[in-house]
This record gives structure tokens, C-alpha cells and sequence, in this order.
């Protein structure tokens, strides 16, 4: 396993992190062997939330006994201050643990979201009252826009940014550049969401019907590819990325991370070409 610094914090992470929905609906005994199984690779960065189902109910039991050697993030979706505090303590609890190592707001989309976590009575009050009572250590954020996110890193010294860097989203949709000249332009961590996705499900697909049931996108599962995609995604400053929510494409990314040798320019071409004929997940507004 290859480790890399987070930003300005000095905390080394798996460059492959555990998204807790590989937890979720299953039973606690796998998600215990799971984790163990993640751990005993070398996989020291986990990463969950409450809006992943029982994610945070599996994980949390699964996690207990390596608590002390992993790296511990969760989030929240709420933008005020109160509804922080709740929603923190109730992780806290379910994830049977006294800190989280980052704490995020989670899915920051919108204009509006922006300007009410950073105001006044918002949630960021509560992420530093947290952090100076010993509940968290670092501060961070997700986001699904690149104009949210560009601004969040300007307006606040984050610890790190959780984003969707993506070969189609960066070449095609030219949606994550800005973000990341911005998180290396105030020396924030950078994580990576969407690393192995291809494209959507075709319109009107049911979950059901799905291949892969977890995912709301479809996910790169040859091994070839989503080998590009990952490396691709990886060689963008990023420190760490999580993988489709699935044990079995956790596994793929794993194999994967053994060899991160940077694209050639021959595979880079390669990915450019793939770029082209993908329907980007986001593009720049």
C-alpha cells in the first residue's frame, strides 16, 4: 500500500480509502471481516456518513477494534450550527468513537449552502467548537460543484476537499481543474470521489436491474480501464481516492494500487480518446 500526506496536515492516508456504503446492507459479520480484510491491507482511511444507509450502524462496530490505527472521517448535511452539533454527536455514537479525524459538510452544491455554513449561526461555528473541544481534529468538505467548492477553499483554510475527479468529468466536462489549482493554491488535501465511474445508467434504469446496485453511476469494473481511470485520477495532486461502494470493486481498486506508476503518454492518449466518447457525470457550468 502507498500512503500520502494530506495537505498541511501531516497525516500519511491509503491512497485507496474504504467508503462505508461497502458496509451497508450486509450483516455485521461481513462487515467485519470486511474492514479487518481492509486493514490488514494497509488501508488506513475510512470514510462514512449518515445518508449511507447503515453505514455508519456496520461500521461502526466493524471499525471499533482498529479504531486507534485508522484514519476516521465523516460529514454532515447540515448547514447549521444546531443541527451540526446533533448530527456529530449522534455519529460520534453510532461509530463508537470520542473524535472524528476530519469532519466534512457533506455535498455542498449550491450557492446558498455556501454562504449559510460560513455565516453566522452556521455550520462551520460548529465544526470549530468541535474541533477545539477534541470532537475532531481536521475540517474539510464535499462538494458537488466546482463553483461551491472554489469558493469554500477561498473562503476558509479547509484541511482538505472531497471531490469528483474523474478522467470524462476533467477532459470532457472540464469540471475539476479550478478546484484543484484552488486546493494547491492554499495547500489543502485533496480527495477523490469517482475515480473508477464510467457514465450514468442508461435513462430509466432501475436498481434493480443494475449490475452494480450501490452505485448511482456506472462504475469502471474491467480491470484495464478502470486501471487508466484510477491512475489518471490519482496523478492529480490527489492523496487519496475511494472506490464505488461495492466489496468487489474495493478489491479491484486494491489490486490496482500495487502499480500507480504515472500514465505514459501513449495511456494518457488512451484516456483522452475514452474522455471523448463519454458522457461526463458533471460538466463546468
Amino acid at each position: 500500500m502507498q500512503y500520502r500526506t494530506l495537505g498541511r496536515t501531516g497525516q500519511k492516508l491509503s491512497v485507496i480509502g474504504f467508503g462505508g456504503i461497502v458496509v451497508s446492507e450486509t450483516t455485521p459479520e461481513e462487515a467485519s471481516r470486511l474492514v479487518s480484510s481492509a486493514v490488514a491491507r494497509g488501508v488506513n482511511y475510512f470514510d462514512v456518513a449518515p445518508s449511507y444507509g447503515d453505514a455508519e450502524e456496520k461500521l461502526g462496530p466493524a471499525l471499533k477494534p482498529h479504531r486507534d490505527a485508522v484514519f476516521l472521517a465523516c460529514k454532515t448535511q447540515c448547514r447549521d450550527a444546531d443541527g451540526a452539533t446533533a448530527e456529530l454527536d449522534a455519529s460520534l455514537a453510532m461509530m463508537h468513537t470520542d473524535h472524528f479525524d476530519l469532519y466534512q459538510l457533506h455535498a455542498m452544491t449550491k450557492m446558498e449552502d455556501v454562504k449559510t455554513v460560513l455565516a453566522p449561526g452556521g455550520a462551520l461555528e460548529a465544526f470549530q467548537r468541535a474541533r477545539d473541544a477534541g470532537k475532531v481534529r481536521y475540517l474539510g468538505f464535499s462538494a458537488h460543484s466546482a463553483e461551491a467548492a472554489v469558493q469554500l477553499l477561498d473562503r476558509f483554510p479547509f484541511d482538505s476537499v472531497l471531490f469528483p475527479l474523474n478522467f470524462a468529468t476533467y477532459l470532457e466536462g472540464s469540471f475539476g481543474p479550478q478546484v484543484v489549482a484552488a486546493a494547491q493554491r492554499h495547500g489543502t488535501g485533496i480527495l477523490a470521489l469517482k475515480g473508477m465511474a464510467r457514465t450514468r445508467w442508461p435513462e430509466g434504469t432501475a436498481r434493480e436491474d443494475r449490475r452494480w446496485k450501490k452505485a448511482w453511476y456506472e462504475p469502471l469494473d474491467d480491470r484495464a480501464l478502470a486501471s487508466l481511470a484510477l491512475r489518471f485520477t490519482l496523478g492529480l495532486g490527489v492523496t487519496a481516492a475511494i472506490p464505488p461502494g461495492h466489496a468487489e470493486l474495493f478489491d479491484l481498486a486494491l489490486e490496482i494500487s500495487r502499480d500507480l506508476r504515472p500514465l505514459s503518454e501513449a495511456e494518457l492518449a488512451t484516456v483522452t480518446q475514452m474522455a471523448r466518447a463519454t458522457e461526463p457525470l458533471f460538466r463546468a457550468a
